[in-house]
């Protein structure tokens, strides 16, 4: 029995859904599931590990690991734990996330730790709006970054859990090559035929924040996170995808028709060209 905790959303239901393809028994809980779990209820913790052996964990955004969660997933009878991380976690300043890393690794359980880049699907999800506005802005200027699909990040996921030789691997994974924001964008743009532009400066992501209502105080972390990120400079591929599923990662390029063949940014009355 495999517990995945995180198995709702973009990556998670990709996890549970290739372990199921797999022919392993997953049970996926949460707040909104059959099997109720709660991160904030240690009640609803116990039947969630009835009877589990490994574990798959990818906590809400900002949220912290729960000190009595790992002894009570070891006390039931767990013994391997998948990470879900961020390869941007130390540069963005996610203190919650570097500890969850660091209580997962000091454990006794047999553990891999995965460090995704951004995901292509971010354009799909909580870049949608600013795409369909036709107008992107995130602060991190024109260095260039490792873009992943999320059906590759779920892939060596679910690879961690029947590969020996990735435990205690802190495993940091990208697409098949970095490219920046505006030529994301610019790809999206061709694909779609829509006029969209993006903006990669400090000034206008306060400016569009702002018009969002999100406080100052929100915003001027944010700005200084992605500042660091610019500041890093442009990503190098790593090869992960490559090296553990033995064949490339997808392309952005790929992706984005997929998506824009499948209406991701259709609207009516959106911006677009000819």
């Amino acid at each position: 029995m495999i517990l995945v905790l995180g198995g709702t959303g973009t990556v998670g239901s990709r996890v549970a859904a290739r372990l199921r393809d797999s022919g392993r028994d997953v049970r996926v809980a949460s707040r909104h599931t059959g099997q109720r779990f709660d991160w904030d209820d240690e009640g609803t913790w116990p039947s969630a590990l009835s009877g589990v052996a490994e574990m798959f964990l990818l906590l809400p955004d900002r949220t912290g690991l729960p000190e009595a969660f790992l002894p009570a997933a070891i006390a039931a009878g767990v013994r391997r734990v998948v990470l879900h991380s961020d390869r941007g976690l130390d540069v963005m300043g996610d203190v919650q996330l570097r500890k969850t890393e660091t209580s997962v690794s000091g454990s006794e359980l047999a553990w891999t730790i995965v460090r995704p880049d951004w995901f292509h699907q971010d354009f799909e999800t909580f870049f949608r709006p600013a795409v369909l506005d036709g107008r992107l802005c995130v602060p991190v200027g024109d260095a260039r970054q490792g873009f992943i699909d999320a059906d590759d990040i779920a892939a060596v996921e679910v690879a961690a859990f029947g590969d020996d030789t990735l435990i205690g691997q802190v495993i940091e994974v990208t697409g098949p090559r970095a490219l920046s924001f505006g030529a994301a964008v610019a790809e999206i743009a061709r694909v779609t035929g829509r006029v969209i532009v993006f903006d990669g400066s400090a000034v206008a992501y306060r400016s569009a924040m702002h018009a969002d209502g999100m406080p100052d105080e929100v915003i001027e972390a944010l700005v200084t996170g992605y500042s660091a990120l610019a500041a890093r400079g442009d990503t190098e591929p790593t090869g992960v995808v490559e090296r553990i599923l033995g064949r490339p990662g997808r392309d952005f390029a790929d992706y984005a028709a997929d998506a824009a063949a499948r209406g991701v940014w259709k609207a009516t009355g959106g911006p677009a060209a000819g």
